[in-house]
């Protein structure tokens, strides 16, 4: 089933020690989802180190490219030094980009769309306090409110029993690429090839299944309407579109600069 069209979210912003509610948009699923937390702000020298422009783009515009990177730990740790991107989150997202461009060449998708999306939807895995362990497990899960009908929440019942959310009755977000238990049955992939279930609170599954989902939603994302369209499906707002562009420009400029 193909997913419905989505609310517009307001940009997240990371601040620290108040109790925040922030408002997120489930992958493919036209719901909004609430998290709450009380301290999820990065360490303070990334502030200062690396910031991301909020670009007024438009709608259709080429999109940012990345250069072709050394696939490499090394590479990933001296990036990961001057971005907010933690290295083992850079590797997962690298990777997919590699594994995508094996199987989808026609895709042509570059890892800083999905270090776009990573930091919009959660952070890169960092999300209240999280951290990506070497195994590409996340410290903790990362699980939304229930989709329950809440006021400002769309009601979504279960459709998993539970076995991804922990929630038999309403279906919740998951993962740091956010998806919802019925668009991650459909797309999603383990990236090890190691036969397990895919697992959306693994950074590595997480990055290629939502590189196959973009592929499969845009086309061509190399051109200004590919791009868009599978970045609008994933969430069909337009300030949505820009933050991913403002991240996946401020990513590929960085990563020009430290060759």
């Amino acid at each position: 089933m193909e997913p419905s069209p989505e609310p517009s979210r307001p940009r997240r912003r990371w601040v620290g020690r108040v109790l925040l509610v922030v408002v997120l948009v489930a992958l493919g699923a036209g719901a909004v989802v609430l998290f709450e937390s009380v301290d999820d702000s990065p360490p303070a020298d990334r502030f200062e180190r690396f910031t991301v422009a909020d670009l007024d783009v438009e709608v259709g515009a080429l999109p940012p490219v990345g250069a072709a990177v050394p696939q490499t730990r090394e590479w990933a740790d001296r990036l990961a030094a001057v971005t907010d991107i933690p290295a083992r989150t850079l590797v997962a997202y690298l990777n997919a980009e590699a594994a995508i461009r094996g199987s989808q060449p026609d895709c042509k998708l570059s890892w800083v769309t999905l270090a776009g999306v990573g930091r919009v939807e959660s952070h890169h895995g960092r999300y209240g306090g999280t951290r990506v362990g070497e195994d590409g497990q996340l410290s903790k899960p990362i699980i939304g409110v229930p989709l329950d009908g809440s006021p400002g929440v769309q009601a979504i019942q279960d459709t998993d029993g539970g076995r991804l959310d922990g929630d038999p009755r309403w279906d919740r977000a998951v993962g740091s690429m956010q998806f919802l238990p019925a668009t991650w049955a459909r797309w999603s992939q383990r990236a090890n090839g190691d036969g397990r279930q895919a697992d959306p609170q693994n950074v590595d599954d997480s990055a290629l299944t939502a590189a196959r989902y973009l592929c499969a939603m845009g086309g061509d994302l190399s051109t200004g309407p590919g791009w868009w369209k599978a970045v609008l499906t994933y969430n069909e707002s337009k300030k949505y579109g820009r933050d991913v562009y403002s991240g996946a420009d401020a990513y590929a400029r960085k990563a020009a600069e430290i060759g």
